[in-house]
């Protein structure tokens, strides 16, 4: 590639046909493939994470908490759908925030989502581990080896071609789903909501502590409570917006991402509603059992402790390692996630273009799928040695969990501005699908994002995670200022772009 021109404060380079040869994708999902992998992204979040949320706000101050996020999400996905196909391309946030912003705004943008793909499955890993280290009776110590494992198996599943990664990703999805429906048709004849949800008061100290009859407060620490659990809340829909980053793997993107969107959240939000409500509505006070939502927020494998409540040790194990099934479903689809995410913003030039190189047979983002699993298991090894498996799943998980979470907020910030500016600068551009939600809702959601980003600042048990993620936004962001804006390429998402919307990306001749 040579320089061809500069466009405000950033350089394109020329590009010839064999350049995007090199980094070319299949065509492979419908609406269901989409919906699974939605679902199956966010799946986790039901397994575990969520659960953290009522060690801060008590089990009602989480509850009001994911209605607040929840109504978050339904602007952001209706956003989405509107997006999506209008600008049906693989780079997703960026893309959209790149034609409403200009280079800088879809840099900050995509470096954002990121950050959040990149950390969601080092999160879940460390959940798997948990997970499997509680059924397997395995030493602590032996922690990493799960995580490497998974990492191997899953990016070695993903590299192997997308007709594959898509067929397992409904599978699993499907099969956590009926993990989770056993769990709440079993927890139903168990449930004692007052008892059990209820049993956390507020101690002369100010802290939560356990009411052993319950019939606590619906919300023990009130709206201060609600606000400070709505970091916890967001594991519930996390990673649904990934659906846009599968536009150029998609059969018909513009007739089926809208659908695949929202199918996608109600299914999320009924499934939230549920484990919510029946896995801490469950608790016993015998030794070695689960003692209700107090018990429940500091528990890494939240369902395990609700299948040992219901069943007996050895069968509540065998049900527990059929929930690692949900975890995993997370886990394979979000590496797909990130390996389209740094595949999109490397072809274009954002990251070093070695990034978005194909397999020549598979045509999947290799290389982008092993950075990314390289930089996961860096971070959450550093985490791991830095806080020591001393302090326990509940400080390290929801320490990964808020790093993720930190980079959501921002991307999901200015895809509500992107979405505004959008329907203000460019409404000659075709909209397949029109969100019923408008600008009100694309408002919305930039509102609570970042509300929930100012109180993840607030609580100083993960600030040191948030704090991590923002050394790692700024790095960024200042590699794209000295190197990355003097290397970009006219991409699809760029030619459009820099076209005002009017043209699609055509390769060099």
């Amino acid at each position: 590639m040579t320089e061809k021109t500069t466009v405000g404060s950033v350089t394109y380079q020329d590009a010839d046909a064999s350049y995007f040869e090199k980094r070319s994708l299949k065509r492979h999902a419908r609406v269901w493939s989409l919906w699974a992998l939605g679902v199956g992204a966010v799946i986790s979040g039901h397994f575990s994470g969520w659960n953290f949320g009522i060690g801060v706000g008590g089990w009602g101050g989480l509850f009001v908490a994911s209605i607040i996020i929840a109504i978050m999400y339904l602007g952001l996905v209706f956003s989405l759908a509107e997006m999506s196909p209008a600008l049906p391309h693989t780079g997703g946030a960026y893309s959209f925030a790149r034609s409403a912003m200009g280079p800088w705004g879809g840099f900050i943008t995509g470096l954002a989502e990121s950050i959040e793909y990149i950390m969601t499955p080092a999160c879940i890993v460390f959940f798997i581990g948990s997970y499997l280290t509680g059924i397997f009776e395995t030493g602590p110590q032996y922690q990493p080896l799960w995580w490497i494992g998974c990492y191997v198996v899953f990016v070695a599943l993903n590299y192997w071609g997308v007709a594959l990664s898509f067929k397992i990703s409904v599978i699993v999805t499907l099969l956590a789903l009926a993990v989770l429906a056993v769990f709440w048709i079993s927890a139903i004849p168990f449930a004692d909501f007052d008892r059990w949800a209820l049993n956390i008061g507020i101690g002369a100290d100010g802290a939560l502590v356990e009411l052993p009859q319950g019939g606590g407060a619906f919300l023990p620490k009130g709206w201060g409570g609600v606000l400070a659990a709505l970091p916890f809340a967001v594991w519930l829909f996390l990673a649904i917006e990934e659906l846009p980053l599968a536009a150029e793997e998609s059969v018909d993107p513009k007739v089926d991402m809208p659908k695949g969107l929202i199918f996608g959240l109600f299914t999320l939000m009924f499934s939230a509603l549920m484990i919510m409500l029946l896995n801490a509505s469950i608790g016993s006070i015998e030794a070695g059992k689960l003692h209700g939502a107090f018990s429940l927020a500091t528990s890494a494998e939240p369902l395990l402790d609700g299948f040992r409540v219901v069943y007996d040790a050895d069968l509540a194990k065998l049900l527990a390692l059929c929930a690692v099934i949900g975890l995993i479903a997370s886990f394979h689809t979000i590496i797909f996630a990130y390996g389209r995410q740094i595949y999109s913003l490397s072809r274009a030039g954002y990251y070093p273009a070695v990034m978005s190189v194909t397999h020549g047979s598979r045509k999947t983002p290799h290389i982008a799928l092993f950075t990314g699993a390289a930089i996961g298991l860096a971070v959450i090894m550093t985490v791991w040695f830095v806080l020591g498996a001393e302090k326990g799943g509940a400080v390290i998980g929801a320490t990964l969990l808020n790093m993720a979470v930190f980079g959501a907020m921002i991307s999901y910030a200015f895809q509500g501005v992107s979405f505004i500016l959008l329907r203000k600068n460019m409404p000659h551009i075709a909209r397949p699908y029109r969100s019923p939600l408008g600008v009100p809702g694309a408002a919305l959601t930039v509102v609570i994002a970042l509300v929930t980003l100012y109180y993840q600042l607030q609580d100083p048990v993960y600030r040191a995670g948030v704090y991590g993620a923002l050394a790692w936004y700024i790095a960024g962001v200042l590699y794209f200022a000295l190197v990355g804006r003097h290397k970009l390429v006219l991409s699809p998402e760029e030619a459009f772009a820099i076209s005002g919307g009017k043209q699609e990306y055509q390769q060099h001749s």
